[in-house]
Parts: C-alpha cells; structure tokens; sequence
C-alpha cells in the first residue's frame, strides 16, 4: 500500500544510476552526467525499435553518425560546437525517442521540456544554454541526412518514400554505393555507450587543446 500523501504533487525527478536526481520541472546543470547521457542513449532506440537487425539503431549511434556528418559539412567546425552536435539529442536520455508524428500530437508541451533539459546539458559541459542558429541549422541538416539514410537502409522505406519525407542527399560525400562511408550497423548498448563516450572524450580533449592554446603567450 502506497504511504505517500495524495496532496503531494507527482514526483518529476527521475534517480540517474550515477546517483543524480534530474527534476524535469526545472533541470539543473549539477545533477547532469555524461555516463547517465551515454548509458541511456545507447538504450534508446530510434524509430521505436522498427528496424532491421538484432540490435536496436540507438540514439547514441546516430548521434555519432550525426556529428560525423556535421564535420563532414564543415570540416573547420570548432570543438565547441562539435560537442553541442554530438549531445543534440542528449534530452532523450531521459525522455525518450518519440517519433516525429507523436510530437505533432504532443506539441508545445512536449518542446518545453526538452528545451529545459537541453539547456541544462548545455551548461553542464560550458555551452550555451541557447546555441547559434547557424549551428542548429548545421546540425539538422546533418539529422536529416542520417534519417535519409537509416530509413532507407535500416527502418523499410524505399528511397522514393524516405528521399519525399527527408529528402534525398544530393550534395554530400557518400562512398562507391551511394551509402553513409561508415555503413548504418545497429551495436550492442554496450559498445553503443562505450563508442559515445570514446567521441565525447575526444571531443573534450580538443576543446582543452583549444583553450590552452587560447591562453598561451605568443613566443617573442
């Protein structure tokens, strides 16, 4: 029998394995972690699950495959900004993939939240809460060239259907097939989160680099 009182209002935390205890209502930057961003979103199917493989795609992968387009479209994109790419879905970590049609349905109840939790990502790992909209438009380009190609090899669509909704990648580099260089292969969540991780070390390990050649006097 539940001892908690019925005036109370509904719990809107959520216990993250590192421990933390993340409120939805209002997000702090203090109970954010990378190993609760890339433990859950390598447990996060895209496309609810509807996927050729004996993995599900997780959000962790395409999130990789994603920021490894962005660079592919802007080779001199700064480390900053490739970190705020490869969380650009870090939100799912706690709310999950919900498929574009559903947050149609949803609506503007649903972007809040995920507003709120990704600015407190952000400004967790030094972003801005609000990033430039030449980033974000960078970035989506970028999601809905990975969309293209995970619906047509991974999710059933033929190239007619996937190139009406997302349209078809004319001016990307893609290898001899016409693919993603990389191939779309559906991994463990083990090795899903330990990839995730690996990039996001990577990552800040340039935006160090960057720093400390900011800060270091020029010889004279």
């Amino acid at each position: 029998m539940s001892t908690a009182r019925s005036d109370e209002p509904p719990r809107a935390w959520q216990r993250m394995l590192s421990g933390r205890r993340l409120n939805l209502l209002d997000p702090s930057p203090l109970d954010v972690e990378i190993s609760d961003i890339a433990h859950g979103l390598a447990r996060v199917a895209r496309w609810n699950g509807q996927t050729y493989g004996d993995h599900a795609f997780s959000v962790a992968e395409h999130s990789l495959i994603v920021e490894d387009i962005t660079v592919q479209l802007k080779p001199d994109l700064s480390p900053d900004w490739r970190l705020a790419v490869l969380l650009h879905d870090a939100p799912e970590y706690v709310i999950g993939d919900m498929i574009s049609p559903f947050k149609s349905v949803i609506g503007e109840a649903y972007k809040a939240v995920e507003a709120r939790l990704q600015g407190a990502i952000h400004l967790r790992f030094g972003l801005p809460a609000e990033i430039p909209q030449t980033i974000k438009k960078l970035c989506k380009r970028a999601d809905i060239i990975c969309a293209y190609f995970e619906a047509v090899e991974l999710a059933g669509f033929s190239e007619q259907e996937a190139g009406r909704i997302f349209g078809k990648p004319r001016t990307f580099p893609l290898d001899e097939h016409g693919k993603l260089r990389y191939g779309l292969t559906p991994q463990p969540v083990a090795k899903a989160e330990k990839l995730f991780m690996e990039r996001f070390t990577e990552i800040e390990a340039l935006r160090a680099d960057a720093t400390n050649s900011k800060s270091t006097p020029a010889a004279g």
